[in-house]
This record gives structure tokens, sequence and C-alpha cells, in this order.
């Protein structure tokens, strides 16, 4: 075996160990922390990405988007120009342990007012741009909850994932 090829294994073997150490300092350190409930404040936005360009580049789609209020496809204007974009929340996962006691601040970035709920913890509000709104809740069942915008269903949707804590 040729230099080289001892070099290559050591390297290649030198990497799955600090892999495997890595692995173990991460799970130790999971397991000793404390799964005490916390309070978390969470930064959420109602933000609209767009994308556009004219005709001479790239066509029209001939295929509406699905209904709902989600999805926005602008016709070419006058310039040939056309648009289309959608609304979501971001971030589009949260995730608390339960037994934390969340507070969402929501942002309103794009679009008038975006009406949201989270059904399985009984949360309404309303996000109006330029506005933070706030909730608070006990993160008190585990699972993945949907919070959803009454307006712009089905893109703007996120996932409020609540992992269990072993008793």
């Amino acid at each position: 075996m040729s230099m080289a090829m001892w070099i290559r294994r050591g390297v290649a073997a030198s990497a799955v160990l600090a892999a495997g150490l890595l692995l173990a300092a991460c799970a130790g350190g999971a397991a000793a922390q404390s799964s005490a409930p916390v309070e978390r404040v969470i930064t959420m936005a109602a933000i609209e990405p767009k994308g556009g360009v004219t005709i001479d580049k790239e066509a029209f789609p001939t295929e509406p988007l699905p209904a709902g209020g989600g999805y926005i496809l602008k016709a070419p204007d006058d310039t040939g120009r056309w648009e289309v974009s959608t609304y979501r929340w971001d971030p589009g996962t949260i995730v608390v342990n339960q037994g934390d006691m969340v507070t969402l601040e929501m942002v309103g970035i794009n679009g008038k007012e975006h009406p949201f709920r989270i059904p399985d913890f009984g949360v309404e509000g309303v996000v109006q741009r330029g506005q933070v709104t706030r909730v608070s809740f006990l993160a008190d069942k585990a699972g993945i909850f949907p919070i959803e915008c009454d307006v712009h269903h089905p893109t703007m949707q996120a996932n409020l994932v609540v992992l269990a804590v072993p008793s």
C-alpha cells in the first residue's frame, strides 16, 4: 500500500472519529440539559416573495395557479412584464418543548393584514403591515400544529413543532 493510500485512510478514520465524538458530545449535552419549561419569544414575519420577468424572456403561464389567496399571478403589463408571488410566514417551522410558554412576535412586512390562528391552542389574531402582533400560549401538548393565515391559505402556513419532554 502506498504512502498516499495510508494518508487517505488516516484522514478518513480521523473524520469518522471526529464525527463520532461530536455526536457523543451533542447527545451528552442534550441529556445534561434540563427539560424544565422555559419562556420562548420567537419573531415571525409575514412576507411576500415575488418574481417577475418579461414575456420576451419567459412566456406567461397558460395554467392558472391553484385557488386560494396565497398565490398571485399578475398578467403582463404594457411593457410585457408579469409577476408571480405568494405569501409565507418566516420562519416556516418553529420548534419548542412541551410545557414551554411561547410568545410569537409577528411583524407584518407585506400584505395589508393576515388574520391567523393556531387552532389547537385556541390562539387567534391579526398581523398588519408595519405592526407587531404578540400572542402568548402554553405549549401544553406535543405534536405538529399549523399556524394558518385565513386570507392567504394554503401557502401561508407555518408549523409549530412541540417536542414531547420525557418525564
